[in-house]
């Protein structure tokens, strides 16, 4: 009677028994922009990524949904619309799940872990959602899970968190992570566009998706904004711990606004470990909104599509990484160096760093955020509107630091920049003045950023 072995040891037994002529062997999970680039680089790249590895790699399948959809230079003998089977089948080295969404790509994935192969993923919404479900699936199979493509395209940010600077404190990670959201912003900066003719115009070149929800909404951000927080603060940050704010509000008027301020506005997603408590202790904010940051800043000058993440660390100091952040070619450079570190792992019978969350920190609210406030009201032109107002900002104990007026008609417009104070006050604020009489309508609140 046979007594069965650990998928793991499965797995390293069969590699380890195969010789150096023995590919690898690769299964692909979805085949649109970044999949199709993927295998490209595979097929055209043969040669090198053996002489790296030492071992060559071979597509053994690529699922997709439509297998009668033109591909060209795709083996259409490799399709396959039965993804379960092609990671169950047991003989599978490596899997690269490209497919995005939460299903079936973590049934796949685990299947894939299940049967002995580690995996390489570019899926940010699962990995923010269930990523621990994930890691632990990992570690009890013995085998790699790597996402260097979740975040930021081809800039290398996964690595140097989860790796390069483990030795170190980080605490800040600030960055530009959405492509489509900074290419709006920064045309409306440039032109003087409005948002709707931009998001247009964005769509029209590739930039922004048919539904651009997940973009414009803040919700990619969030989920890279919670995968990197993970990473920096050893803390399990789920996407659902992620204060959000999408752009669909930013105005020209806005744009104009920050002009005046020598500010530009930016979408950021910011994490932050809070200041010490009495005890010594601290947690951890996560906020993705638009915010006015100084043009100085080093995130203002980062244009069209590009992302960039700004690393604040105790030893390293300040580290700031920088290219493009989407794109079928830039995401499948990263999806390979994941691929050729988990295929050398796999050939020394080794595994990278899995989950690291010992630290534990609790999650802050947006409430206790302290940062600052510009504001836009339309008001009645009529004496004693700016006490009435100042003595409103003063009830929540907020201060004002600039106020700038506009117009001599029966309105007036009013834009007020406040000094730093917890958001919770400043929102408290924003409710009062628009149960004021004088207030006609509070036109536009952003958060002003990086002074």
């Amino acid at each position: 009677m046979s007594t069965a072995q650990p998928v793991a040891g499965v797995a390293a037994e069969r590699t380890h028994l195969a010789s150096a002529e023995t590919p690898l062997r690769v299964a692909v999970l979805g085949c649109g922009t970044v999949g199709t680039e993927v295998v490209r680089l595979l097929t055209d790249s043969a040669d090198d990524l053996r002489a790296r590895i030492g071992r060559p790699l071979q597509v053994a399948g690529i699922a997709v949904r439509r297998p009668g959809r033109n591909r060209p230079g795709i083996d259409p003998d490799l399709l396959t619309t039965d993804p379960q089977a092609l990671v169950g089948s047991g003989d599978i080295d490596l899997v690269i799940e490209v497919i995005g969404g939460i299903e079936p790509a973590r049934s796949l994935i685990l299947t894939a872990m299940e049967n002995g192969a580690s995996v390489v993923t570019a899926n940010k919404a699962l990995l923010a959602q269930d990523g621990a479900t994930l890691f632990a699936a990992a570690e009890q199979a013995g085998v790699d899970l790597y996402f260097e493509a979740a975040v930021a395209g081809a800039i290398p940010i996964i690595r140097p968190l989860r790796e390069s600077l483990v030795g170190d404190e980080i605490t800040a990670v600030i960055g530009i992570v959405n492509g489509t959201t900074n290419f709006i912003l920064d045309k409306m900066d440039t032109t003087g566009a409005g948002f709707a003719e931009t998001l247009t115009e964005a769509q029209d070149l590739g930039y922004a998706e048919p539904d651009p929800t997940a973009d414009i909404e803040g919700f990619d951000a969030a989920a890279k904004a919670a995968i990197l927080s993970s990473l920096a603060f050893h803390t399990r940050v789920t996407s659902a711990d992620v204060y959000r704010e999408g752009i669909t509000e930013v105005s020209s008027t806005d744009i104009a606004s920050a002009k005046a301020m020598g500010c530009v506005v930016k979408a950021v997603a910011i994490c932050q470990l809070t200041a010490p408590g009495p005890n010594g202790e601290q947690a951890v904010s996560v906020r993705t909104h638009p915010a006015m940051i100084p043009r100085n800043h080093p995130l203002a000058s980062v244009g069209g599509a590009y992302n960039a993440v700004f690393v604040e660390s105790k030893s390293a100091g300040r580290l700031m990484f920088y290219g493009p952040g989407a794109g079928g070619a830039p995401t499948a450079s990263a999806v390979l160096g994941d691929l050729v570190t988990v295929a050398r792992n796999r050939l020394r019978g080794a595994s990278g760093p899995g989950e690291s969350s010992y630290a534990a920190r609790p999650i802050s609210s947006i409430d206790t955020v302290v940062t600052r406030y510009h504001l836009s009201l339309e008001v009645t032109e009529a004496p004693g509107v700016l006490a009435t107002i100042a003595h409103c900002f003063a009830e929540h104990s907020v201060s004002i630091q600039t106020v700038r007026q506009q117009g001599r008609d029966a309105n007036a417009q009013l834009v007020i920049v406040t000094h730093p104070a917890p958001d919770a006050a400043l929102s408290a604020t924003v409710e009062s003045l628009r149960e004021l009489d004088v207030v006609c309508e509070v036109t536009s609140v952003m958060r002003v950023e990086g002074e």
